[in-house]
């Protein structure tokens, strides 16, 4: 799998609310809507009279693989046109409209969109233009509104960032927060047993090497560095290296490359060994 997270060979998670585009300017902003849908399981796209015409180049280069959700992607010359068999619309918007619509945030939206799905309803989430977002009259056309809690003094969004937004509370509550992968499983605790033996090792290594200078405070380095390992809840493959580091400054380079060689010879003497076999003459 590619180091950016793709992978051609897993299913394409496909459904979710209708995301319709109005008027988008920018064929840029259109293709990395579409990649969002497809990060977070949204696949079916509407789009409004799009400023640049369609279909869009730039659109199908910033969608970097989504071309699906492209390919597929419905036009329409108005928002009311767009919203002819949708049930229930929220307006995603940053300003204060002053209309009566009730007001959610993404993750309440979403679940309320799940909702009315699942009861068999049509449900779009309707994003604005890059410049102007949406306008009065449009967001009057919806049921409600969504917005985010941003920064009040910046609160105008890229509209792929929007998307992005409301496409992860619909993916984590389809998941139900499950992650796409977990670490890796540990090697079992190492008991009490392999943790002294790990400790006698140590100790013996820095007594040898000259560590502890001063008897009378012996007793107290060996406690501290018993509790610094204690803290760490050693694995057995943990201590196994940990011993490897030990015996390695313990023997120096020369030590491992003579072991080495010791090593090296053992090996070609069996082998010589297991090739030789017995000769007799007859008589």
């Amino acid at each position: 799998m590619p180091g950016s997270g793709t992978d051609s060979t897993k299913p394409w998670t496909a459904g979710g609310p209708l995301i319709i585009l109005v008027e988008p300017q920018l064929g840029d902003n259109i293709g990395s809507a579409a990649r969002a849908m497809g990060n977070f399981g949204l696949s079916r796209l509407r789009i409004v009279n799009p400023r640049q015409g369609w279909p869009n180049d730039r659109a199908r280069t910033f969608a970097a693989g989504a071309d699906r959700i492209l390919d597929e992607a419905q036009l329409f010359p108005d928002l009311r046109a767009a919203l002819h068999d949708v049930k229930f619309a929220f307006a995603t918007t940053a300003r204060e409209r002053g209309m009566a619509k009730r007001v959610l945030g993404a993750d309440e939206a979403v679940a309320e969109a799940r909702s009315r799905m699942a009861a068999g309803e049509e449900v779009a989430l309707v994003f604005g233009r890059e410049r102007t977002g949406l306008y009065t009259e449009e967001v009057s056309l919806c049921d409600a509104i969504l917005t985010l809690p941003v920064n009040p003094a910046f609160a105008s969004l890229n509209l792929a960032t929007c998307v992005a937004v409301a496409g992860y509370e619909w993916s984590k509550a389809e998941s139900g927060g499950a992650l796409p992968f977990a670490p890796p499983d540990r090697s079992p605790l190492a008991d009490k047993g392999d943790l002294f033996a790990f400790f006698d090792h140590l100790e013996t290594a820095l007594q040898t090497s000259g560590f502890f200078r001063s008897p009378e405070k012996a007793p107290s380095t060996i406690r501290n560095l018993r509790n610094i390992f204690h803290r760490l809840g050693l694995t057995r493959q943990d201590l196994a290296t940990l011993h490897g580091a030990v015996t390695a400054l313990e023997e120096g380079r020369e030590g491992r490359e003579a072991r080495k060689a010791e090593n090296n010879a053992r090996a070609a003497a069996r082998k010589a060994g297991s090739g030789t076999t017995g000769s007799g003459e007859a008589g």
